[in-house]
Protein backbone atom coordinates (compact mmCIF):
# COMPACT_ATOMS: atom_id res chain seq x y z
CA UNK A 1 0.00 0.00 0.00
CA UNK A 2 1.79 3.25 -1.17
CA UNK A 3 0.99 5.40 2.08
CA UNK A 4 1.54 8.46 1.19
CA UNK A 5 -0.23 8.51 -2.30
CA UNK A 6 -3.35 7.14 -0.41
CA UNK A 7 -2.98 10.08 2.19
CA UNK A 8 -2.03 12.89 -1.16
CA UNK A 9 -5.32 11.29 -2.47
CA UNK A 10 -7.76 11.79 -0.05
CA UNK A 11 -6.45 15.57 0.63
CA UNK A 12 -6.90 16.58 -2.66
CA UNK A 13 -10.36 14.62 -3.17
CA UNK A 14 -11.11 16.27 0.18
CA UNK A 15 -10.24 20.15 -0.33
CA UNK A 16 -13.32 20.63 -3.31
CA UNK A 17 -15.65 18.98 -0.75
CA UNK A 18 -14.23 20.98 2.51
CA UNK A 19 -14.52 24.37 0.30
CA UNK A 20 -18.28 23.37 -0.67
CA UNK A 21 -19.22 22.81 3.18
CA UNK A 22 -16.63 24.49 5.18
CA UNK A 23 -19.21 24.39 8.26
CA UNK A 24 -19.49 20.93 8.34
CA UNK A 25 -15.54 20.57 7.93
CA UNK A 26 -14.67 22.83 10.99
CA UNK A 27 -17.04 20.83 13.01
CA UNK A 28 -15.20 17.69 12.18
CA UNK A 29 -12.11 18.83 12.81
CA UNK A 30 -13.35 20.26 16.44
CA UNK A 31 -14.76 16.66 16.65
CA UNK A 32 -11.57 15.09 15.86
CA UNK A 33 -9.43 17.10 17.86
CA UNK A 34 -11.69 16.65 20.91
CA UNK A 35 -12.71 13.02 20.31
CA UNK A 36 -8.50 11.96 20.34
CA UNK A 37 -7.40 14.48 23.61
CA UNK A 38 -5.72 12.92 26.10
CA UNK A 39 -8.15 12.03 28.85
CA UNK A 40 -8.85 8.84 30.91
CA UNK A 41 -7.17 6.98 27.33
CA UNK A 42 -4.28 8.29 26.29
CA UNK A 43 -4.46 9.87 22.59
CA UNK A 44 -1.77 6.84 21.42
CA UNK A 45 -4.85 4.61 23.17
CA UNK A 46 -7.63 6.29 20.90
CA UNK A 47 -5.68 6.20 17.40
CA UNK A 48 -5.01 2.63 18.15
CA UNK A 49 -9.11 2.24 18.55
CA UNK A 50 -9.17 4.66 15.34
CA UNK A 51 -6.84 1.92 13.72
CA UNK A 52 -9.21 -0.77 14.58
CA UNK A 53 -12.13 0.36 13.75
CA UNK A 54 -10.95 2.33 10.33
CA UNK A 55 -9.39 -1.59 9.59
CA UNK A 56 -13.20 -2.80 10.16
CA UNK A 57 -14.83 -0.23 8.47
CA UNK A 58 -12.42 -0.83 5.38
CA UNK A 59 -11.14 2.66 4.81
CA UNK A 60 -7.89 2.97 3.44
CA UNK A 61 -7.82 6.81 3.92
CA UNK A 62 -9.25 6.18 7.19
CA UNK A 63 -5.89 3.26 8.11
CA UNK A 64 -3.46 5.73 6.65
CA UNK A 65 -4.73 8.92 8.67
CA UNK A 66 -4.78 6.60 11.90
CA UNK A 67 -1.39 4.69 11.39
CA UNK A 68 0.32 7.57 11.19
CA UNK A 69 -1.72 9.17 14.44
CA UNK A 70 -0.93 6.34 15.84
CA UNK A 71 3.09 6.22 15.21
CA UNK A 72 3.05 10.05 15.93
CA UNK A 73 1.52 9.29 19.35
CA UNK A 74 4.40 6.67 19.96
CA UNK A 75 2.28 3.58 19.67
CA UNK A 76 4.84 1.13 19.35
CA UNK A 77 4.31 -1.94 16.61
CA UNK A 78 3.43 -4.46 19.13
CA UNK A 79 0.57 -2.16 20.22
CA UNK A 80 -0.62 -1.75 16.64
CA UNK A 81 -0.22 -5.57 15.99
CA UNK A 82 -2.47 -6.75 18.99
CA UNK A 83 -4.95 -3.60 18.05
CA UNK A 84 -5.02 -4.82 14.69
CA UNK A 85 -5.56 -8.93 16.01
CA UNK A 86 -8.58 -7.54 18.14
CA UNK A 87 -9.48 -6.03 14.48
CA UNK A 88 -9.29 -9.23 12.79
CA UNK A 89 -11.24 -11.08 15.70
CA UNK A 90 -14.15 -8.68 15.51
CA UNK A 91 -14.12 -8.34 11.49
CA UNK A 92 -13.00 -11.82 10.41
CA UNK A 93 -11.80 -12.92 7.24
CA UNK A 94 -11.96 -8.96 5.74
CA UNK A 95 -9.79 -7.97 8.54
CA UNK A 96 -7.14 -9.49 7.47
CA UNK A 97 -6.67 -8.17 4.00
CA UNK A 98 -6.93 -4.62 5.78
CA UNK A 99 -5.03 -5.00 9.03
CA UNK A 100 -1.65 -5.86 7.52
CA UNK A 101 -2.55 -2.44 5.37
CA UNK A 102 -2.88 -0.67 8.82
CA UNK A 103 0.68 -2.26 9.90
CA UNK A 104 2.14 -1.06 6.94
CA UNK A 105 1.49 2.21 7.23
CA UNK A 106 2.12 2.63 10.48
CA UNK A 107 5.51 0.68 9.56
CA UNK A 108 6.07 3.47 6.74
CA UNK A 109 5.03 6.47 9.00
CA UNK A 110 7.29 5.33 12.32
CA UNK A 111 10.60 4.61 10.29
CA UNK A 112 9.62 8.13 8.97
CA UNK A 113 9.59 9.71 12.29
CA UNK A 114 12.74 7.03 13.54
CA UNK A 115 14.32 8.64 10.63
CA UNK A 116 13.89 12.73 11.18
CA UNK A 117 11.20 13.36 8.66
CA UNK A 118 8.78 15.25 9.35
CA UNK A 119 4.62 13.46 8.75
CA UNK A 120 2.23 16.19 9.34
CA UNK A 121 -0.88 14.87 9.81
CA UNK A 122 -4.37 15.13 8.28
CA UNK A 123 -6.29 16.95 10.13
CA UNK A 124 -9.57 17.53 8.37
CA UNK A 125 -9.64 15.86 5.12
CA UNK A 126 -8.60 12.13 6.01
CA UNK A 127 -12.08 11.06 5.66
CA UNK A 128 -12.66 12.10 2.56
CA UNK A 129 -14.16 9.51 0.51
CA UNK A 130 -10.80 8.26 -1.77
CA UNK A 131 -12.47 6.20 -4.64
CA UNK A 132 -14.69 4.19 -2.66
Amino acid sequence: MDTIAIREETRTLGRELRRAIPDTYRAFGQLHSTALAPGALSTSTKELIALAISVTRECDGCIVAHAEGAARSGATAAEVAETLGVAILMNGGTATMYGPRAYQAFQDFAAARTNGQNSTHVDQDHHAPAGR
